[in-house]
């Protein structure tokens, strides 16, 4: 009786038994947990990359210059905890206000900024 119960269990070298189905989604599960791994490890590196670790600290003051494909420039700046998006356009503004100072192309294409003297104390 035990020899039958055996012989009825044991698992073949070549597969299961015939009538014993193997699970089709075992191999999905694994994927899924690779996956997600792979996943953590992206979002780490990009935020390596990008030191959006200063991002993530309410103290901290940044500055971001994003610039899409089709020309169009965003400046993304976080002061402690506010966020502000501001996009760039071409468009001439006119208004009062106090000159602060020039600005200089050189021909490296660097931008200088030099401020004005006026109001700075001698």
């Amino acid at each position: 009786m035990t020899m039958r119960f055996v012989h009825r269990h044991r698992i073949s070298a070549h597969g299961p038994a015939p009538g014993q189905d193997e699970d089709p989604l075992a191999g999905i599960a694994n994927l899924f947990d690779v996956s997600v791994a792979f996943i953590v490890a992206l979002l780490i590196a990009l935020f390596a990359l990008f030191s959006s670790g200063k991002l993530l600290d309410k103290n901290s003051n940044v500055t971001l210059v994003k610039q899409a494909e089709n020309g169009e420039m965003e400046i993304i700046t976080k002061q402690g905890g506010q966020i502000k998006v501001q996009k760039v356009t071409d468009k001439t503004l006119s208004g009062q206000g106090t000159r602060l100072g020039t600005a200089y192309r050189l021909a490296n294409g660097q931008v200088v900024y030099v401020p004005d003297d006026e109001g700075k104390p001698k």
